[in-house]
């Protein structure tokens, strides 16, 4: 695929993301056409009701839903080419639970530290992924059976963790529920405030290392030819990995299957060069995560299904899609 190919479907894409978020925020309990929430926000009119609905409602929960969406779907891309397999991804490989238990026993049994909330989810979900890297090394490197199944042995710790917190403050559970199960219901301009300038600040480090990602994604050998350290590329990647997806576990909670999908979906419309795949991820990301969340608020209405369980339906066949096609 050409580059000036690659660049328009990228362009596309960010543009489809945009005229998506504009609809999402339409839709609900109370329907607003498209002039009017362009009128809103751009205050070409007044109108309390919409300026409520739209600016105090709707936008930052869409905003939010694009923000995380990137950040996972950017996350899974570059652990895909840090652990050299097309099944990385924050919540296979461990990271997004070993990031939120450290959330949850904030969250849980010391509430009023909630100011370190992301420095937490950042700290656990770099140790799963030290964990998962020590459990699937191998001298001849880390093949993806091996990688996943480091990574079921974390989740599954993790899990065992995380049902102890529950049990353990069973009464203050309820508060905790909503964020386990990966939703963006009441996230308003505050968690947006909190999330964005984190994400702002990893997606500039993540195009910044869209050449080291290049050379590490060809091979352990050609990138020593080149003169480049693996090794440290691999740590410094997987930071900024774990940096993205624990920013996003901090502010809505657990999100599957994103970081997986978006960067397959990306890889087939504009190629494996990241200068393509890196920018097209962040847009697909933000759409899938975007629809799945509007979905889950619109379909089931009054109820409101959170993004993560969408997620994990939709995120579930794939993976064993993948399976069936061997890439295992």
């Amino acid at each position: 695929m050409t580059n000036s190919r690659s660049g328009f479907t990228v362009g596309v894409t960010f543009a489809l993301a945009v005229i998506a978020g504009i609809v999402a925020i339409g839709l609900g309990s109370v329907t607003v056409a498209v002039p009017e929430i362009l009128q809103t926000l751009f205050k070409s009119a007044e109108s309390a009701v919409n300026d409520t609905i739209i600016l105090n409602i709707r936008l930052p929960r869409v905003l939010l839903a694009m923000v995380i969406g990137a950040n996972i779907a950017v996350s899974g891309a570059i652990l895909q080419a840090v652990m050299g397999n097309p099944l990385a991804d924050p919540g296979l490989t461990g990271v997004t639970s070993g990031a939120a238990v450290c959330v949850l026993a904030i969250m849980l049994a010391m509430p009023e530290y909630t100011q370190f909330i992301p420095l937490a989810a950042f700290i656990g979900g770099m140790f799963a992924a030290t964990a998962v890297y020590a459990l699937a090394w191998r001298r001849s490197g880390m093949s993806p059976i091996t990688i996943i199944l480091a990574g079921v042995a974390v989740n599954a710790l993790c899990g065992g963790v995380v049902g102890y917190l529950s049990i353990m403050y069973s009464d203050r559970l309820p508060s905790a529920v909503q964020w386990m199960n990966g939703s963006l219901a009441a996230k308003g301009n505050a968690t947006l405030a909190m999330v964005l300038p984190y994400s702002i600040i990893g997606w500039i480090l993540s195009f910044f290392a869209i050449r080291k990602a290049n050379v590490i994604r060809m091979g352990d050998q050609v990138a020593m030819n080149l003169g480049e350290n693996v090794n440290r590329i691999r740590i410094m990647l997987s930071i900024l990995a774990v940096f993205l997806a624990a920013v996003s576990v901090a502010a809505i909670g657990m999100i599957g299957f994103v970081g997986l999908i978006v960067p397959h979906m990306a890889r087939f419309l504009v190629g494996s060069n990241y200068k393509f795949l890196l920018p097209m991820s962040m847009a697909l990301g933000a759409l899938v995560l975007l629809l799945a969340d509007t979905g889950g608020r619109t379909l089931f209405a009054p109820m409101d299904i959170p993004a993560g369980i969408l997620m994990a339906v939709i995120g579930g066949p794939y993976f064993l899609y993948l399976m069936r096609r061997s890439v295992l």
